[in-house]
């Protein structure tokens, strides 16, 4: 049996409230999660399926505002405890951003297309009004950014916006 999440996706942005959704089966119907970056993380239960190897739809929201993250990374994962030796089994993992360590009062993120002549300290500037702070872009998008001089036409940035 097998559990899967399916929001969030691989390295979108959370944000205080981390919804994640999926289909899963547990142990009389109980699956835990955890949401953590290795040094703080929120744990908890919820209930799916029937309890006898039913799969269903799950929705939990996980609220992480008391977590003291100390890195931009967090994993969440779902996972189900084994009935004979109570170890953790069928466990599911999706990496995910954490945008209030990358802009202070994160609330979501504006997508931006690149075009020719933008570079990543002309995006902040307009975006954040500050072109050094071309940094939040970078750790926003890993998956496509590791050189902040080399963005090309046509990517899709995320822009996290913040208060």
């Amino acid at each position: 049996m097998t559990n899967r999440i399916d929001q969030p996706r691989k390295l979108d942005l959370v944000d205080d409230a981390v919804h994640v959704g999926g289909v899963g089966t547990g142990h009389e119907a109980t699956l835990h999660y955890r949401v953590g970056d290795g040094h703080d993380e929120v744990t908890g239960h919820f209930s799916v399926g029937g309890g006898t190897g039913e799969h269903g739809q799950f929705h939990v929201r996980v609220d992480v505002r008391r977590a003291a993250f100390r890195a931009d990374r967090l994993l969440v994962q779902v996972f189900d405890i084994s009935a004979e030796d109570g170890r953790e089994i069928n466990v599911a993992t999706v990496p995910v951003l954490y945008g209030p360590r990358i802009v202070p009062g994160y609330y979501g993120y504006r997508e931006h297309k690149v075009v020719r002549g933008d570079t990543l300290s002309a995006l902040a500037k307009t975006y954040y009004a500050d072109a050094s702070l071309h940094r939040r872009i970078m750790r926003a998008n890993p998956d496509q950014l590791t050189d902040p001089d080399k963005i090309v036409p046509g990517q899709v940035l995320r822009i996290p916006i913040g208060s």
